[in-house]
């Protein structure tokens, strides 16, 4: 057998266990584990809205160093064609 079966069959084991657990547990318990996973999901939602947040931070910082950039390069084009006119 492979690893990648051992590890599959291995999955596959925790989570029959976890499921008859979670089927022998006490309505206090059931709760519990709901509670555990809607609390780790709101921890992901959060992480991925930070994510975003960080990203269009990044992406308006980028797009304000370009236009900064455009503006000094389109004032160095409009000097030398003054001086090339000037000529």
């Amino acid at each position: 057998m492979g690893n990648k079966t051992k590890g599959l069959l291995a999955l596959v084991g925790l989570g029959a266990l976890a499921y008859w657990r979670y089927n022998k547990a006490t309505p206090e318990e059931k709760q519990a584990v709901k509670d555990k996973i809607n609390n780790a999901k709101d921890n992901i939602n959060k992480w991925g809205n930070d994510l975003k947040d960080k990203a269009n931070d990044l992406k308006e910082k980028a797009n304000d160093v370009a236009s900064q950039a455009q503006g000094k390069f389109d004032e160095a084009k409009s000097t030398v064609e003054q001086k090339v006119t000037q000529n």
